[in-house]
């Protein structure tokens, strides 16, 4: 494979964003640690988690068998995304990802936005995990009080981030690799009871047609399932966060996202049919609010001993895993903020094994929601957090696929062919993802419990963007001049 074209290659020039700083006020920079491996198991960590395990659950509910479109179209719109957001990491690797990309190609205050929005998105999702892990111990343990579950969470995790990147990539590696590991025997099993392989009577498909049939709520259920679906691939941008510490970054990104892309599509298309297979949907999909897992509910239906117990163990690794992402880039996005100038200095200086545990310390702001919800709200609280977040993660991909529309018309023909990985038919494909995105965030109004979503995104929105113009008239006024805040990663 060739090698990708550098910002310094290319004959169109896009701009050159910096990719390190040794003489930084703000202290050193982030290290060139995660290799290729643990760059492909970060991003499956964190696209593999609740949205999945659990969030499925309502989805089921909302379009029936039907789910298994959903999750299709849902990874169509998360192709368009992932490769899109790979083509612009291969040529400005750095820190703040597309947040810098969207600074460069459309202007400073979508820089800012995306940022905040992901950095916010991710906060918020680190609650909506720690709560997932909660709920998970209330299968073995339902007396005691779930916020006991999400400060021991918590803690774990803040102490895991706060390793060398290296060894947190490490850890993540093993993390993901153990629930990816477990869906691979999880459809093994589900096939073998499908077909028969076994003392027990084929199971055969007939789950799929019954109880309503295919489509028990047409269409529209199948296009409203697509509202959590949806962030079920969110975490697929992932590689682009962490290609600011990627070793090789023009060989390793691309190789990386084929395979994230690829094993997401096949990891939840057949792990949610043959779930639904072994299990008829209205058993899985019943009742109101989140109370566990489908998959636990799967295989305690189909009297194989410990077997409901050994998933909930996977699933809680699972949300363990995206959660500890999820705080790696929540950390790293407020790293960028700080560096880019929109936030305070002392927010980007780094500890003596590399981290930036000052940011580190403020991501833990959605452990801390976490906990009193888990206490005063527990029903609620799972959807309450992740609601927020699938509102700011809409506008996160919306803002990506228009940055790269930007990012390739700075390139000349040529340049684009030699791209190692390129979004097709763009920008019509972007255009097509845009307007996906904007019908699934109409479609939240219309589902019970993510129905304020949108509404609550709004005034962090707003603020965000208020933050944003004082900061830049402070800059002008310090400066006498209108600039450009700095956007070294």
């Amino acid at each position: 494979m060739d090698k990708a074209p550098g910002p310094s290659e290319l004959s169109a020039s896009p701009p050159a964003i910096a990719d390190s700083d040794s003489s930084s006020p703000h202290g050193a920079n982030l290290q060139r640690s995660l290799t290729q491996r643990q760059l492909t198991m970060l991003a499956l960590g964190g696209a593999i988690g609740v949205g999945l395990f659990l969030g499925s659950s309502v989805t089921i509910r909302l379009a029936g068998p039907g789910v298994i479109i959903t999750y299709l179209l849902g990874a169509g719109i998360a192709m368009i995304v992932a490769y899109a957001v790979a083509e612009m990491a291969v040529v400005h690797p750095v820190a703040g990802a597309f947040g810098v990309y969207a600074e460069i190609y459309l202007n400073p205050w979508a820089g800012f936005a995306v940022r905040a929005t992901y950095g916010l998105v991710q906060i918020i999702a680190i609650g909506a995990e720690v709560t997932a892990v909660a709920i998970y111990f209330g299968f073995w343990f339902p007396h005691v009080p779930q916020w006991l579950w999400v400060v021991s969470a918590s803690l774990a995790l803040v102490a895991i981030n706060a390793l060398q990147v290296g060894r947190f990539g490490e850890f993540e590696y093993w993390f993901a690799l153990i629930k990816v590991s477990a869906i691979l025997v999880f459809i093994a099993i589900g096939v073998l009871l499908i077909v028969g392989a076994g003392p027990k009577p084929a199971l055969g498909l007939s789950n799929l047609s019954a109880n309503g049939g295919f489509l028990p709520f047409g269409m529209k259920g199948v296009w409203l399932a697509l509202t959590l679906a949806l962030t079920s691939y969110m975490g697929v941008e992932l590689i682009a966060v962490t290609s600011g510490e990627a070793k090789n970054p023009e060989q390793s990104i691309p190789r990386a996202m084929r395979t994230i892309v690829f094993r997401l599509i096949f990891f939840y298309v057949l792990a949610i049919g043959v779930m639904l297979a072994m299990t008829p949907w209205n058993r899985v999909g019943s009742g109101e609010g989140i109370s566990g897992s489908p998959f636990v509910s799967a295989f305690a239906g189909i009297g194989i001993p410990y077997a409901a117990s050994i998933m909930n163990l996977v699933v809680i690794t699972a949300a363990l895993s995206s959660c500890n992402t999820d705080l790696y880039l929540a950390t790293r996005m407020l790293f960028s903020l700080s560096r880019g100038g929109y936030a305070p200095g002392w927010i980007s200086r780094l500890s003596k094994n590399g981290v930036p545990h000052r940011a580190l310390g403020l991501s833990t702001v959605g452990m801390m929601a976490a906990i009193l919800l888990a206490k005063y709200a527990p029903a609620r609280a799972f959807l309450m957090l992740y609601g927020v977040a699938v509102a700011g993660m809409f506008f996160v991909w919306a803002v990506i696929l228009l940055s790269h529309v930007r990012f390739r018309q700075s390139l000349s023909p040529e340049d684009a062919a030699r791209l190692p990985m390129r979004l097709a038919f763009s920008p019509y494909s972007n255009w097509l993802g845009i307007a996906a995105l904007l019908g699934v965030t109409a479609a939240t109004f219309y589902v019970d419990g993510l129905q304020y979503s949108v509404p609550a995104f709004l005034p962090l929105f707003i603020a965000m963007s208020l933050v944003y113009w004082r900061v830049s008239r402070r800059n002008k006024n310090a400066k006498g001049e209108t600039t450009t805040v700095s956007t070294v990663p």
